[in-house]
């Protein structure tokens, strides 16, 4: 009888298993050294991430293969999304430093919990089995769920917290339901297997459209989806600030692999079933999305808001079915990470979050205000911004497959988007600062998050091919 795991299934666990080890080794500082290891914590974290960066690319040298007879598949798609989770997890640990500092909770817990969240998500992108997405979706879960209390003396942040975990158990519970029915149908946990299974069943079989029903609650969730969006803003306005940004990114990146990685395979022979809920949840989240964010004046929930509008035009261009959309998700994907991170590092970076806090920015930090101009720009789809590149494939694929009312719809939005976005322009630049506030010095990690996501968002609206040609290998087959 041949050996069950190969150097091949070791290769393909590395990245995860770096990430586990780095954790558990800053749980490990901080507890032994206690108040001393805090300069010590990024010192680890970011090696760790480095150290998972290259062996990224080494498997991008191999790939396509898969590891642990099918349940791995390390291809394109799975290391494009991981290196977005590479570079949200970086910018986050470096944003969070002195973040941590001025709310007196600069826990070691905080960048362990970072990294084992990124390790959850490593499984998002190249599982290919449900058990295996499933304890990676719940690794990431449960380290967003402790993430969002951190402010223990809040009360705030312990209620996002609560609400984040209740809502999040039941969703997951739902999804295991699903998964559960796949697994009855099929015999199997394996993509392929139950791929095979349902496409020998009707689009419209009963058991089939339970278990497609169910999933898509489990995942429309974790993307803040609509109607699944009730969780996002009380959460994203209670969780401190940084753990936001993270929780806006990576968790919504990750998911939306996932999202792919079900849609596209072991239910893509019953898409005339999923599509037509898709499609729904796509407008609906559209439209509350916003329409809400019109009248809010915490600029973090606007963002959740926004977010919400965000997975309405990802949906879109999984709609749309063909290669067109497919390319602008993960063009729009990796848009939305530099523009969602550079917002959320302004607001970092004046210790802020409502839009009061923002008045008269343009007079106190011109360069800031800039950057934050720049980020809305690209957050409502305008050139010359990566953000535009990623409407215009999505409203291109829309149009290609003949879905003109979408199409329409989504530039409707755009518009509508505008309004308020640009509510956050009118105070940095009309509005008068308070009295006696003073200019507020950027510290290091939120200048290089500044200065990476900015050129990220300008550059890929200005020279767009090097993102294309990346979205088009890693969807593409």
């Amino acid at each position: 009888m041949s050996h069950f795991y190969t150097d091949v299934d070791h290769f393909a666990l590395l990245p995860a298993i770096l990430l586990a080890l780095f954790g558990c080794a800053v749980f490990l500082f901080d507890f032994l050294l206690g108040e001393r290891s805090r300069r010590w914590q990024l010192a680890l974290v970011l090696p760790g991430l480095a150290l998972t960066g290259w062996q990224l690319a080494r498997q991008g040298e191999i790939a396509p293969f898969t590891a642990f007879h099918g349940a791995l598949t390390i291809d394109a798609f799975g290391l494009f999304f991981n290196w977005l989770f590479l570079l949200t997890a970086g910018l986050v640990a470096l944003l969070s430093y002195r973040y941590l500092e001025v709310e007196q909770e600069h826990q070691g817990e905080y960048y362990g919990l970072v990294l084992m969240a990124q390790a959850g998500a490593y499984f998002l992108a190249v599982g290919t089995e449900l058990i295996t997405i499933f304890v990676g979706l719940e690794t990431m879960s449960i380290s967003f769920y402790v993430l969002a209390g951190f402010l223990r003396r809040s009360r705030r942040s312990n209620e996002a917290a609560l609400k984040y975990l209740l809502l999040g158990a039941f969703s997951s519970g739902i999804l295991a339901y699903g998964f559960s029915i796949l697994y009855g149908l099929a015999g199997s946990t394996y993509f392929a297997d139950i791929a095979a299974a349902v496409g020998a069943r009707p689009a419209f079989d009963p058991l089939t459209v339970l278990a497609i029903l169910t999933v898509s609650a489990g995942v429309l969730f974790k993307i803040a989806a609509a109607p699944f969006h009730m969780w996002a803003p009380d959460v994203y306005e209670g969780a401190p600030t940084a753990v936001t940004a993270y929780l806006a990114v990576g968790s919504k990146i990750a998911s939306v692999a996932l999202l792919l990685r079900l849609f596209l395979g072991p239910l893509g022979t019953a898409r005339a079933a999923w599509e037509p809920l898709l499609l729904v949840a796509a407008v609906v989240s559209l439209t509350v999305g916003n329409l809400a964010a019109l009248t809010q004046t915490n600029v973090k929930r606007l963002l959740a808001y926004s977010s919400i509008a965000h997975a309405g035009y990802l949906l879109l261009g999984v709609v749309a079915g063909n290669a067109t959309g497919l390319r602008g998700v993960a063009i729009y994907a990796g848009a939305y990470v530099f523009m969602t991170l550079g917002a959320f590092a302004v607001l970092l970076g004046v210790h802020g979050e409502e839009l009061g806090d923002l008045n008269g920015l343009a007079r106190r930090q011109p360069a800031v205000a800039a950057a934050m101009v720049v980020f809305l720009v690209s957050l409502a789809g305008l050139p010359p911004t990566a953000g535009f590149v990623g409407k215009y494939y999505v409203f291109l694929a829309l149009i290609e497959a003949g879905r003109y009312v979408l199409a329409l719809v989504g530039a409707v939005y755009v518009a509508v988007a505008l309004f308020y976005y640009f509510r956050v322009v009118r105070c940095m630049f009309l509005e008068p600062a308070a009295e006696g506030v003073a200019r507020v010095g950027l510290s290091a990690g939120v200048r290089v998050a500044l200065g990476v996501t900015g050129v990220l968002t300008l550059g890929a609206g200005v020279y767009p091919e090097p993102l294309l040609q990346w979205a088009v290998r890693a969807v593409l087959k």
